[in-house]
This record gives C-alpha cells, sequence and structure tokens, in this order.
C-alpha cells in the first residue's frame, strides 16, 4: 500500500504545473498582431487623405478683396521731363556816360524798378554851364545870321560870309544840342523794368565812360527757362517742333509753386559734341518774381496733346515675365489677365495705357498678387492717396 502511495507521489511530482489564472495577461502579443495593426493604420490613413483631397477638390476658392478703378479718357500732354536753370529776360549794365561826381542815390539795392526810375545823379554845374554857353552862342549866331540875310537881300555882303553866318548859327545849335546831351547824362535813369543789384559806388564817387558799371539791373518778367533734349529724343522734338501744342512748363523741384507754361523761344542748330545734347530756351511769365537768375527748375517740354487717352492707377500696372498686364474685372466679379502697353505717366499717379483696355472697364489697382485669371473677387473703389488724404490718416490714427 505504501507502495502504490510512492509511485502516485513521483508521477504528481513529474507532471506540469498548472499556470496561474491572474498571470495570463503576462504573456506576450504575437509579431503578427503588430503587422496586422499597422496594415489597417496605413490604410485608414490613406482613405482619410482621399476623402480630404475629395473633399478640397469640389469647396469653392476664397473670395479676394480688391480695389479697383474705371479706365478714363482724358486729353494728356506728350512731353519730356528736362533739368533747367532760369536766366533773366534783360540784363542791363548802368554806364556813366560822362565825367563827374555822384551826388546822389535814388535806390536801394535789390528793389524793384521801372523803366524811367531815377537811379544816380552826377553834379550837373559844369554841364549846366557849358549849356548856358552853348545857347548864348546859339542866340549871338541867330542874330548874325538874321543880319546877314538883310545884307544879302540889298546885296551888300558877299555869297561868303552869308554861308559863313548859316554855318556858325548851325555850329551853335548842335553845340547846344550837344551840352544838353550832356547834362541828361548827369541823371542816370532805368533803362529797363527790372530789379537792381547791389551798387559799386557810392555817393562822392567821380565816375566817368571808362570806369566799370555803377549797378546792374536784370529784367524778371517774363523770365527765361534754359534747358537741353537729349540727342536720342531729337527725332521726337523735329516730329513735333513748330505745332500749336509745343509748350515749356516751367516748376520748383518742392512744388512751392504752380507750374508755369511758357512759350518755346529757341532751340539750338547743332548737338553739343562734349554732352550730346541741344539748347533750347524758353519764355515764362513771372510776374510775382518767384523763379531768379540761374536758379534750377524742373522743365516739361510740352510737345503735343493726346486726345482721349486711355489712364489707368499706375499701381494697376503689374510686369511679368510675358510684359506688363492688368486685371480686368469682368460683370460676374472675377478677373481676366489682359496684357497692355504702358505710355507715359501723368498726373494724379496715372498712366496711359495704348492698347489692351478700353474706356469704362474696370481694372485692380490693389491685391494682384493673390489673384490668376478666373479668380473670384470683392471689388472695393479704389481711393487715390494725395498729400491731404495722408494727413488726415495720420491724424485719425494719433487720435485713436
Amino acid at each position: 500500500m505504501n507502495i502504490v502511495q510512492e509511485e502516485e507521489r513521483r508521477v504528481a511530482s513529474r507532471a506540469p504545473k498548472a499556470a496561474n489564472p491572474r498571470q495570463k495577461g503576462t504573456h506576450s502579443i504575437p509579431r503578427w498582431a503588430y503587422v496586422v495593426f499597422a496594415v489597417l493604420a496605413v490604410l485608414v490613413l490613406l482613405r482619410s487623405f482621399q476623402q480630404g483631397v475629395g473633399t478640397s477638390g469640389t469647396a469653392q476658392a476664397p473670395v479676394r478683396p480688391v480695389t479697383v478703378a474705371k479706365v478714363v479718357a482724358k486729353d494728356v500732354p506728350l512731353y519730356l521731363d528736362e533739368i533747367g536753370t532760369c536766366a533773366a529776360y534783360e540784363t542791363v549794365q548802368v554806364q556813366a556816360q560822362v565825367n563827374g561826381v555822384i551826388m546822389g542815390r535814388h535806390f536801394q539795392d535789390g528793389s524793384d524798378v521801372k523803366k524811367g526810375d531815377l537811379l544816380f545823379t552826377i553834379d550837373p554845374r559844369p554841364f549846366q554851364a557849358a549849356l548856358d554857353q552853348a545857347k548864348a552862342q546859339a542866340e549871338l549866331d541867330q542874330v548874325t545870321l538874321k543880319r546877314q540875310e538883310d545884307l544879302r537881300a540889298r546885296k551888300v555882303i558877299s555869297q561868303q560870309d552869308y554861308d559863313t553866318a548859316v554855318a556858325n548859327a548851325q555850329k551853335s545849335q548842335a553845340s547846344t544840342e550837344a551840352a544838353q546831351v550832356n547834362l541828361d547824362w548827369c541823371y542816370i535813369k532805368s533803362p529797363i523794368n527790372g530789379r537792381v543789384g547791389l551798387r559799386n559806388v557810392d555817393v562822392g564817387n567821380l565816375v566817368g565812360p571808362s570806369i566799370p558799371s555803377l549797378v546792374t539791373i536784370q529784367g524778371l518778367d517774363p523770365i527765361y527757362t534754359d534747358f537741353t533734349v537729349a540727342e536720342n529724343d531729337l527725332p521726337l522734338v523735329r516730329k513735333y517742333l513748330g505745332g500749336s501744342n509745343v509748350k515749356v512748363q516751367t516748376y520748383l523741384p518742392d512744388g512751392s509753386i504752380t507750374p508755369r507754361i511758357g512759350d518755346l523761344y529757341f532751340i539750338d542748330n547743332a548737338v553739343q559734341p562734349g554732352s550730346g545734347t541741344v539748347k533750347a530756351r524758353g519764355v515764362t511769365p513771372n510776374p510775382d518774381r518767384a523763379l531768379w537768375p540761374s536758379e534750377f527748375v524742373q522743365v516739361r517740354f510740352i510737345l503735343d496733346v493726346l486726345k482721349n487717352a486711355m489712364l489707368v492707377p499706375s499701381q494697376a500696372v503689374q510686369v511679368s515675365q510675358s510684359g506688363p498686364f492688368v486685371f480686368v474685372v469682368k460683370p460676374d466679379n472675377t478677373v481676366d489677365l489682359r496684357p497692355v502697353k504702358p505710355g507715359q505717366r501723368q498726373e494724379g499717379d496715372l498712366t496711359v495705357v495704348e492698347s489692351g483696355v478700353k474706356p469704362g472697364e474696370t481694372v485692380v489697382v490693389t491685391g494682384q498678387l493673390a489673384l490668376a485669371p478666373g479668380a473670384k473677387v470683392a471689388p472695393q473703389p479704389h481711393v487715390a492717396q494725395t498729400p491731404g488724404n495722408s494727413q488726415e490718416s495720420a491724424a485719425s490714427k494719433s487720435s485713436m
């Protein structure tokens, strides 16, 4: 009996032990399960990506906000912009014509004078005495001539004596007129309307024809505008030279005066060898003396007037590899890319468009970077920037 029990114990000890049910979760997951999980995840992501692409393809593109303006037709100038200087219309060096001492000065340096205004007085006493002497001699010769005429009528004197009396009367009359001229030269007057410069002599100085000028007078109204035209622009200038629309517009670089329109006075007949330019001169009105001789000015040489030129804001014209273009807004608020041929810029930040658009069409002024042909836009009117607008916006910002 004991032998049987002993054998059972041996068999029981050799048999494998039963696993603990609480430790079942500690077994490792099979490797193939990880592979199946990864494949399923990839399929789910691929499906989600395909659904996202399909959804974005069917969604509408966003509406782009832009500012727009109309293409306008207006008469504008065809011009050349140059740099020039002003020159006095008349320049006079006032000179003494007789020798004498200056007794008086009758102007203020730098003042405006009119033709005939008294400038200097030279001591007139010697010349007055010479005139009185000449007049006395002239009267005596006239009396002698009258006496000779009576004697000649009675045939008492010879023809030679009579001729001598006539010559003496004429000579004394000429001496009187010369003495009167010398006396008049004692009162030096302005020969033109203009502005006097700084005087070169003072009262008490001895002056005469051989000394330098007493003062310089320059005529300032009108005034000359001198400028040059480049050799490359000569064919265009010759095309319109002599036309009724050729004008010279003069203004200061800082814009402190209103541009002034004058006439073309002169254009040279040869190109300057060193600079490759042609000299030109205009006559500009200057009633307020705002322009001064030798002052640098901006010159717009107007050659002609372009009738009904098409104008757009300069910002509307963009440049790509294919050339200049504008975006034109169609009635359904979509845009069309239109190649254009731009011309000169005009006042008000406008640009001439020679071809590509029509009057009344609407072009995009700002917001072009986000556009493509066919894009939908939300147009807003474009407000041109002016100095007044900029000041108002700055004031509004400061108040905020």
